[in-house]
């Protein structure tokens, strides 16, 4: 038997995303999931610290788009980190393993070749009611992503200090 223990991070309430920049790349496509997402994210940033000011929110058409958006503003080197916002649900056809397969690959791809940060919030869930639950007020993938991306953001400034 199998058990999945979930790591606490023993540092998560001072997470202080003060003076960070981050960018929000979001898919239009299920906006009835991924404006919940962004609500959570943009929620989650504030609690951080990250000023309305140090946030840029773009939209794109669907997760698909997502990881060029994403690269490309990461290269711009104005933001510490980017969150990525997504739902993809499972349909009838092979559509949902293409581009949910492959905008995981493109987001981990452009963070590795850029070295900024690129959380991926995108869910891939089987149906409505697994990414209404997942993008709630008490499980909020978009909540959990922000503060994915501050941490992160800090840790990598961290390594580069020297610290």
């Amino acid at each position: 038997m199998s058990t999945n223990f979930r790591a606490a991070n023993p540092d998560a309430s001072a997470l202080d995303g003060t003076g960070m920049k981050v960018a929000i790349v979001c898919g239009r496509f299920n906006d009835l999931i991924t404006n919940r997402l962004l609500d959570g994210a943009l929620e989650a940033l504030s609690g951080l610290g990250v000023a309305d000011d140090d946030r840029l929110v773009a939209w794109v058409p669907g997760a698909f788009e997502i990881p060029l958006a994403s690269k490309t503003l990461a290269l711009t080197g104005r933001y510490d980190a980017v969150l990525a916002l997504g739902a993809v649900i499972r349909g009838d056809t092979a559509h949902f393993d293409f581009v949910a397969g492959e905008c995981a690959r493109g987001i981990q791809d452009a963070q590795l070749e850029t070295g900024v940060p690129i959380v991926f919030g995108v869910l891939t869930t089987e149906n409505v009611d697994q990414a209404m639950e997942r993008s709630s007020d008490t499980h909020n993938v978009g909540a959990e992503g922000a503060r994915t991306a501050v941490e992160m953001a800090d840790l990598l400034h961290r390594f580069r200090r020297g610290d």
